[in-house]
């Protein structure tokens, strides 16, 4: 794939990520962490965007190692070369009916985790890179699939280990980083705007999650039954 279809990919796809019910929940604590300096909007706008970097840079780290080990393992790198379109149809697929919620994991907090968001707060900016770390590192089920799912197949196939998962990084964090400017700029309507991004997550996510099947579909076609080649 060309880099600059992978590249807005990867974006998307942690957009689609941070805007999803379980990783929004963190964000929303995010944006309440840093909120909280509400009289210095200089100081809101800077964690929202050391928050963002900090997702930006564990899923960087993550992405490289686990690319670079899939690449550098000759047994495993030729083994997707040959077999990854075949295994990314029944993917996507499964990825698909996650996003449109035919498929379901359930899910439970930790409370170890609630104590170190907790004393993470505390930490002023550093905190909230800190806090950006962890929870991009807290993978939930639809977290988990589309950033091992769909990012780390797009990362292997065009061999860019650090720059596609930053941009999903990024992505990830655009929320947090929007409501911190809207905080800054001093807008009441917050309430309002998250309203409307719940709206736009459920179209978001069941017009990717279409999208999803319908590639796979052609994919599975294509690569698995040998149908259309």
């Amino acid at each position: 794939m060309e880099m600059w279809i992978a590249l807005p990919s990867a974006l998307w796809l942690g957009v689609l990520t941070s805007i999803s019910p379980c990783p929004l929940a963190t964000n929303i604590a995010a944006i309440s962490y840093v909120g909280r300096r509400l009289q210095d909007p200089r100081q809101v706008f800077l964690s929202g965007l050391g928050y963002t970097l900090g997702r930006a840079l564990a899923y960087a780290v993550l992405g490289a190692l686990l690319v670079a080990s899939l690449l550098q393992a000759p047994a495993v790198s030729h083994g997707l070369q040959r077999y990854l379109n075949q295994f990314l149809g029944p993917l996507l697929i499964v990825i698909g009916m996650f996003l449109l919620e035919w498929l379901s994991f359930g899910t439970r907090g930790s409370r170890w985790m609630e104590q170190l968001q907790q004393c993470l707060g505390r930490r002023g900016l550093w905190g909230a890179g800190l806090l950006g770390v962890l929870f991009a590192l807290s993978f939930c089920p639809i977290s988990a699939a589309l950033f091992f799912g769909s990012l780390v197949p797009l990362a292997v196939a065009t061999e860019s280990g650090v720059l596609l998962p930053i941009a999903y990084g990024i992505g990830t964090g655009l929320p947090v980083l929007a409501m911190a400017v809207v905080v800054a700029l001093g807008a009441k309507s917050i309430g309002t705007a998250f309203q409307r991004l719940s709206a736009f997550e459920r179209w978001a996510r069941r017009v990717t999650g279409v999208v999803f099947i319908v590639v796979g579909i052609d994919l599975a076609l294509v690569y698995v039954f040998g149908v259309l080649s």
